[in-house]
């Protein structure tokens, strides 16, 4: 029971505290993260399935990327806004985490 009480007031005390960044979300580039909702950037990223995933920048023009995923935690990041991943969406590549692709300007694409 003391074990509840002190974690509901770590919590209230987290939330409670007037500092933007936050301690659980809205993590900065480089903070250690569980799922993308937590960064600002909305791309928690690891290198290794059993390595520390952080925050970091979405993938930009003619960088590597990946869709969009269920999971929340990526290879590599999807595309920053107005780009759009060109990737292999086959089945075994969204399940697998595997299908990355490379990120382009969607306008020009259309050209």
């Amino acid at each position: 029971m003391k074990v509840l009480v002190l974690l509901l007031v770590t919590l209230a005390v987290a939330y409670a505290a007037p500092d933007p960044r936050g301690i659980i979300i809205n993590l900065e580039d480089g903070e250690i993260c569980l799922n993308s909702a937590q960064c600002k950037s909305s791309c928690c990223q690891h290198y290794s399935p059993l390595g520390v995933a952080r925050c970091t920048h979405k993938a930009s023009e003619n960088s590597e990327c990946s869709p969009k995923t269920i999971y929340g935690i990526y290879y590599k990041c999807p595309c920053e806004r107005g780009l759009t991943c060109e990737s292999d969406k086959t089945i075994i590549g969204a399940i697998t985490n595997t299908n990355y692709g490379v990120c382009l300007d969607a306008g020009r694409t259309k050209e």
